[in-house]
């Protein structure tokens, strides 16, 4: 379970930027290709600031979509499933060929991100440090 371990990174590095001030509001950009589970995130991210500095802060998370370019024609896309628009209609799989050339030697450009966006703080006295 590496949301865990992702869980505790997050609240290190906010921890370390608020200097002793209490964290009210955590922001985490993550890629739909980082294979996070926002749930177990959110339950691990409780656990891990309970008796810290972050303790009671929310966990806000934005999901980067996937996004390829193609090397050969420059051209961009979200390879992520297309849901069927009709019943009966099949899902349209995901997609690793350039839409517009074909070609199959795309660049991941988007979606492995894992990024603290930002941190809210509370002004005034510094609390101890958990």
């Amino acid at each position: 379970m590496h949301e865990l371990a992702l869980s505790r990174a997050i609240v290190e590095a906010a921890l370390r930027h608020a200097e002793g001030r209490r964290v009210t509001v955590v922001r985490v950009r993550v890629g739909a290709l980082r294979q996070v589970v926002r749930e177990s995130l959110r339950f691990n991210f409780e656990i891990v600031t309970r008796d810290t500095a972050c303790d009671g802060a929310r966990l806000e998370l934005e999901l980067i979509a996937a996004q390829l370019r193609c090397a050969s024609c420059g051209r961009s896309w979200n390879p992520a499933p297309r849901p069927a628009t009709e019943i009966g209609q099949l899902v349209t799989p995901p997609s690793f060929r350039c839409p517009e050339c074909g070609a199959g030697d795309a660049d991941v450009v988007g979606g492995q991100e894992l990024e603290i966006e930002s941190i809210d703080v509370e002004e005034g006295q510094c609390i101890a440090r958990g």
